[in-house]
């Protein structure tokens, strides 16, 4: 059994790792739609029917490009910090129940890598400590945008953090768990046992944090293409700088996953229908990512540490306290 468990393992690590590097590729192409089709453009046209292999052309490009080390860059930490934005996204994703568990060739299959008790506290941990990529990497480049964008980073990283990490305390009060199997569990009678109803104000807030965490419009100062160029990633180029964006959008997807786990039912008893209900649910979420960045301007970094600490933090513990007298 324990070689069974080892091969199950290994197998679904490298099935993550291809299914989402490539989901990564093919969110590009699906968020260039979404923006032309809002703006009124085409989008990828060319490259295969309907821009389809522009995905492909985008990969062989960023595996092919030169890639360039400037000078006077801390080089090793220039080098590693792609690789630790990448490599986050995807160990967030150790904790995350993608589908219920499904049966083959008589053979139980869990599609979760590791079903560990801190689920929820290991993937906001792990996303957390994905930040030091964009940061390093800032700052080991000879480029004073690449720093101004590594210090707002930091700025911004302590303001949602701290809104994040105290819009899920209610609803985990609630469960009394912080595993995400748990939380589908909890919620598992139907749409009216949804956490949403009980904890519409996390919901909310954890959603917003949600755009900040993944470095996404409104909320996109880290690399604030108008005013610091291309922010930390200035200096990049080949794969160093997909393994960025590789991460941005692995992120994106992570979360679209952990959102309706948390509030929305996740996949409910575990048939079909539910396994089908959480995808929807995930597609939904996504395209909401690509339509903010259609449809709202990017904030300042001073509007959101007000909106933080002023505004979402107060909000964020009031409704635990509520939530505390309630559960007494």
């Amino acid at each position: 059994m324990e070689t069974a468990y080892l091969i199950e393992t290994i197998i679904k690590i490298v099935v993550v790792l291809l299914v989402f590097s490539a989901l990564a590729g093919i969110g590009t192409y699906f968020e260039r739609k979404v923006l032309a089709f809002m703006q009124r453009r085409l989008g990828p046209m060319n490259v295969g029917p309907y821009g389809l292999l522009q995905v492909a052309a985008d990969g062989v490009k960023l595996f092919t490009k030169e890639d360039i080390i400037p000078k006077n860059v801390v080089a090793p930490i220039f080098k590693i910090a792609p690789v630790i934005t990448a490599a986050t996204a995807f160990m967030a994703a150790a904790a995350i129940p993608f589908l219920p568990q499904f049966t083959i060739f008589g053979y139980t299959v869990h599609p979760i890598v590791a079903d560990i008790n801190i689920g929820i506290l290991y993937i906001l941990g792990v996303m957390g400590v994905g930040l030091y990529g964009p940061l390093l990497g800032g700052m080991a480049s000879a480029n004073k945008f690449s720093l101004i964008s590594a210090a707002r980073g930091a700025a911004v990283f302590i303001s949602y953090e701290v809104v994040t990490g105290l819009s899920i305390l209610a609803p985990i009060m609630m469960v009394g768990s912080l595993s995400l199997i748990d939380f589908n569990e909890y919620q598992s009678g139907g749409i009216t046992d949804w956490i949403i109803w009980s904890q519409p104000v996390a919901f909310v807030l954890f959603w917003i944090a949600a755009f900040a965490e993944t470095g996404r419009t409104p909320f996109h100062l880290i690399a604030n293409d108008h005013e610091i160029i291309d922010g930390f990633g200035t200096e990049y180029s080949g794969m160093r700088w997909g393994l960025f964006f590789i991460g941005e959008y692995a992120n994106m997807f992570f979360m679209s996953f952990v959102i309706p786990l948390l509030f929305l039912g996740g996949f409910g008893d575990g048939s079909l229908l539910g396994a089908l209900g959480l995808l929807a649910k995930m597609a939904f979420f996504f395209f909401f990512f690509l339509w903010t960045r259609a449809a709202w301007p990017d904030i300042r970094p001073d509007q959101l540490m007000w909106l933080c600490w002023k505004v979402l933090m107060p909000i964020a513990v009031l409704n635990i306290l509520v939530t505390a007298i309630v559960l007494m």
